[in-house]
């Protein structure tokens, strides 16, 4: 990995990773916004099973985004202090933002944009990736949320198929991306097999099961052949484009120089024909990248390729598919409005 830091502030943050052999007393009796109390700051738990090389999974990257937790909680209780079928190691994130019921504090980097270098975080990040390297790894698993409509699904970021069999343990909806190429399943790619799901909003109840069902699914596994996942097992989804609201456009629901359609997140996951209106400008604008950004997998800036303006209305102008839409202005500045998709045909 490729971290940019100076040695003090190298050493200042690595000193901040909690590495523990067991669960401290009380731990599973902790909800999330307890868990900074309980570990201190970020920890990597390694839980023995019978075995080796352990599952690696990561909660928590993300303050707010509880289900995580949540399923670890569900699938050791379930064990009951009985051997896991294989070792977990288990990242706990960013505990300092779940305290606040927040994606990230004021001043910290994302923690799922910090696993490629350069963020005040990415030397923790470094920490857990060779701590992981030298112990091994089966498989990593990444657990999400999301804040508006979306099905559950899982992101690879190679289309290798035992990426894709690991995806598909969790779902048929899989999505392939390859940007933001910070993030923890891109890294973990270097060592395993690596999968991100996302589990609906948090705090749902069958996220939560389905998180913690598809962890024990992953303990159980074997192996993870590269013989062909059956095409009829899978609905494959290619990310092309990242769009965001410009940083100097005020946005929002009701008013703004972005007035966004009330239904925004109703559109995730739907096939959407060219023409679909996203929402209102209004402010004198002759193109939609003077509204939004959209960005593709090289970098380049391509919202006029996916939209035009039609008398001030913000429009598709090809047939997408979008996910991660949100009525969340805070996660919209924060993170995104949304991931442009098309569908990609099998996996040879």
């Amino acid at each position: 990995m490729d971290i940019k830091a100076t040695e003090g502030e190298a050493a200042t943050v690595e000193a901040d990773l909690r590495e523990l052999d067991g669960l401290p007393p009380g731990l599973l009796e902790r909800p999330a916004h307890e868990l900074a109390e309980a570990l201190g700051g970020p920890a990597l738990i390694h839980l023995p099973g019978q075995v080796e090389p352990p599952v690696f999974a990561s909660v928590l990257l993300h303050g707010n985004e509880t289900t995580g937790w949540e399923a670890v909680r569900t699938l050791l209780r379930d064990y009951g202090g009985r051997p896991l079928p294989r070792s977990l190691s288990l990242f706990v994130g960013n505990v300092a933002a779940a305290a606040e019921g927040e994606r990230l504090l004021p001043g910290q980097s994302d923690f799922n944009r910090i696993w490629r270098g350069g963020a005040a975080e990415s030397p923790l990040a470094a920490r857990v990736w060779g701590r992981m390297a030298e112990r091994g790894v089966f498989a990593s698993v990444d657990v999400h949320n999301n804040t508006g409509l979306n099905p559950h699904y899982a992101c690879i970021n190679r289309l290798d198929h035992r990426f894709l069999r690991l995806a598909t343990l969790f779902g048929r909806t899989v999505v392939y991306f390859t940007q933001p190429d910070s993030v923890q399943s891109r890294a973990f790619a270097e060592l395993a097999p690596s999968v991100t799901v996302e589990c609906g909003k948090a705090g749902d109840a069958h996220g939560i099961d389905h998180a913690a069902r598809f962890l024990d699914a992953v303990l159980h596994l074997s192996d993870l052949p590269d013989d062909p996942v059956p095409e009829q097992d899978y609905d494959l989804y290619h990310t092309v484009a990242t769009v965001t609201v410009r940083e100097d456009v005020a946005f929002g629901f009701t008013e703004g120089d972005l007035v966004l359609r009330e239904d925004l997140d109703h559109l995730n996951f739907a096939e959407l024909p060219a023409d679909t209106g996203f929402g209102r400008v209004r402010f004198d604008a002759a193109h939609p990248s003077e509204a939004v950004v959209a960005r593709d997998e090289q970098g380049e800036e391509v919202a006029e390729r996916y939209f035009w303006l039609d008398d001030a209305e913000l429009r598709t102008r090809l047939t997408v598919m979008p996910a991660m839409l949100t009525r969340d202005p805070t996660i919209i500045r924060q993170d995104c409005l949304c991931y442009l998709m098309e569908r990609l045909g099998p996996v040879t």
